[in-house]
């Protein structure tokens, strides 16, 4: 995967941490900090410590073996992914929130300083900082304060784990990986591939279906079609079909195919109406 981002420059995550008014419930925290919850988490996805250079492990002339990784950034590569959330921003609530740790990272106190000054081109939108582990703990504990968080490849990587939590499953949520305006996109559901439960039946298909949604949205321009997916699942959920992931008491468990077809069949209902 990441050869794969690297040579398509696929330098642009997004990956959206919606709880869906019908699994408030599923979640791990309270209903009343995740109800309404709406997030848009911007990762920078071919730079960073995953890229770096000097990187390996190495055996010392005492005998001792070293472990080596390198965070590195440049101006260019942060300017490009911090324009992506402000313009995501300027369609949402006007909220940026930039996460590194500039307190102890020079490569995090670069991102602060050119952050700030891409946001500078942005009146409209508010921007603020925050380390990044002050904003796993804030994500846990008041996430709506959140609008757009951008960050880097590896507090990325975490931040969004953290954060799909909050939606119940990792089951939930879809992907975007885009590189230059014009150029090539990849849309893949948060989760992976899930071989441990390949034939079973009992995976959720809905960060797949949501990933076409998202799809539709960021590359082909087909919002309204996106909308319908995306109310479609609601619909789905608020009738209360569940895959095993996301089964709540009294719900209808039901498989990755009965689920896949249900959203299927809301889509022709709500086209209809």
């Amino acid at each position: 995967m990441l050869r794969l981002r690297k040579e398509l420059e696929l330098f642009a995550n997004l990956r959206p941490a919606i709880c869906f008014e019908s699994l408030v419930e599923a979640s791990s925290l309270k209903p009343e900090l995740v109800s309404g919850l709406d997030i848009m988490i911007v990762r920078e996805l071919t730079g960073g410590i995953y890229f770096g250079e000097p990187r390996g492990i190495e055996t010392l002339p005492n005998g001792e073996r070293r472990g080596v990784n390198t965070q590195v950034y440049t101006t260019s590569e942060i300017h490009r992914i911090a324009h992506v959330a402000f313009d995501l921003a300027g369609k949402r609530d006007g909220r940026v929130t930039s996460s590194e740790k500039a307190n102890v990272m020079e490569s995090g106190l670069l991102w602060r300083e050119e952050v700030t000054k891409v946001g500078a081109e942005y009146p409209n939108i508010k921007l603020d900082h925050m380390l990044a582990d002050s904003c796993a703990m804030q994500l846990v504990r008041a996430p709506k304060q959140f609008d757009v968080i951008v960050t880097d490849n590896l507090f990325g990587d975490l931040l969004s784990d953290v954060a799909a939590m909050l939606t119940g499953s990792l089951g939930m949520l879809p992907s975007a990986a885009l590189g230059v305006k014009g150029g090539g996109a990849m849309y893949e559901p948060v989760h992976g591939s899930a071989p441990d439960i390949a034939g079973q039946g009992i995976a959720n298909p809905i960060a797949t279906i949501l990933s076409f949604a998202m799809a539709l949205r960021y590359t082909y321009d087909c919002a309204a079609e996106a909308q319908l997916i995306e109310d479609a699942v609601q619909d789905v959920l608020a009738g209360g079909l569940r895959t095993a992931d996301i089964m709540q008491p009294g719900k209808a468990k039901v498989s990755t195919s009965v689920m896949g077809d249900s959203i299927l069949r809301a889509m022709d209902r709500l086209n209809k109406d």
